[in-house]
């Protein structure tokens, strides 16, 4: 039994079942709200500076802020339902495979690492980096679950996963400290959860492979082989074209070496 277990036996009343359901409610009356009122997004933002004067509702509401802004600056519906849907689409999926409590624990994780790295760098973070990180818990559980981009392509979860992975990786090393914090807080609940699996792979795929480096080292070595001249000690590895045969002193030899006043048994 993993540590999740045992947290889960002893805490699991504490789960919230639907969570991002819940989410993605309060994510569209808030676009519903910034549609009616430009601007009123920056009453929800995490914002250290407003957080320390007393505007602490700005921990939690940061998470409901849309994220579908265009090249024009404003809010496109038809991404934010898309990012809406996308994000109840994981979000059924890791409940499934999690069930509430796991799933509660491994968000409200996330949101604590993005809002510690807000206040460290006094920056102010969105929940870009938190969504993220589900999505990538998402491929974790179902890495060959097939979506359709733009309801055309197929795409497998995970071949998705690495390029979005590749994405962050450049993002990590071109962006500012803010941007690098915001990612590393957002996923230490991806490495809290998957990193002792994901170590555990790394160490099998490692031993398996020395393994098999092995076995095929003894497989192939001379004393091994099916065919030894006796004469010039030549094995089918040594030259698999050669023919060999036994000869009636009960020894095997190449043909070349084939003592000729015997001919070989039948």
């Amino acid at each position: 039994m993993t540590w999740l277990d045992k947290l889960e036996r002893r805490f699991g009343f504490l789960g919230i079942p639907g969570l991002i359901r819940i989410v993605i409610g309060f994510t569209a009356l808030v676009y519903f709200l910034m549609y009616l009122n430009h601007g009123f997004e920056s009453f929800l933002d995490l914002d250290p500076v407003r957080i320390r004067h007393g505007e602490i509702w700005r921990l939690v509401t940061y998470i409901f802020i849309p994220r579908g802004i265009g090249a024009s600056g404003t809010l496109q519906p038809l991404w934010v339902i898309l990012a809406l849907w996308f994000l109840w689409f994981i979000g059924e999926g890791l409940e499934r495979a999690w069930g509430p409590f796991k799933l509660t624990l491994y968000f409200f994780i996330g949101m604590i690492g993005t809002t510690i790295a807000a206040f460290f760098f006094g920056s102010k973070l969105s929940n870009g980096m938190l969504i993220a990180s589900l999505f990538f818990a998402f491929a974790r559980f179902y890495p060959d679950q097939v979506i359709y981009i733009f309801f055309i392509l197929p795409v497998k979860i995970k071949w998705l996963a690495w390029v979005f992975a590749a994405f962050l990786l450049v993002g990590f090393v071109l962006n500012s400290n803010s941007y690098r914090a915001a990612l590393i807080a957002a996923f230490v609940n991806y490495f809290i959860f998957f990193g002792p699996e994901i170590i555990y792979q790394t160490r099998h795929r490692h031993e398996v492979s020395t393994r098999r480096k092995r076995f095929e080292a003894h497989s192939r070595t001379a004393d091994d082989t099916l065919h030894r001249c006796a004469v010039c000690g030549a094995t089918e590895l040594t030259d698999p074209n050669l023919d060999f045969r036994v000869a009636r002193d009960g020894e095997e030899y190449c043909v070349a070496h084939l003592p000729k006043a015997q001919t070989p048994a039948p």
